[in-house]
């Protein structure tokens, strides 16, 4: 099959965050990924534009009771790449984590600008 989209990570942002999961939930996340990479429409219930955001997406990934949240963006129409990710404890995203993600899209698209140029 062939893939529609390429996710990347950026730095250690992501990973920082997934090398402290339980295997149950890092295998949810690697199973959402390829789900995200493979197929050409993705649900909202994987992959959602976070309101009020230029460009901000969320990967939403649930495992048993507990949900995970992973911020990403689109580079260059089909690549993805991973910015912060999080355990949703509350029904509302903290506004600090979009914050972050929104940082993190600012510093990967200021990088690419640099290499472009």
């Amino acid at each position: 099959m062939k893939k529609q989209r390429t996710i990347i990570f950026y730095k250690n942002y992501f990973n920082d965050f997934f090398v402290k999961l339980r295997n149950k939930v890092k295998a949810k996340i690697i199973w959402t990924f390829d789900l995200i990479e493979e197929i050409e429409k993705v649900p909202e219930i994987y992959l959602k534009h976070v309101e009020n955001t230029a460009g901000l997406y969320e990967i939403r990934v649930q495992q048993g009771s507990d949900i995970f949240r992973i911020f990403c963006f689109f580079y260059k129409e089909n690549l993805v790449v991973l910015a912060n990710g999080f355990q949703k404890k509350t029904q509302k995203t903290p506004q600090k984590e979009i914050e972050m993600a929104l940082k993190i899209k600012a510093e990967y698209e200021t990088e690419q600008q640099r290499n472009d140029s």
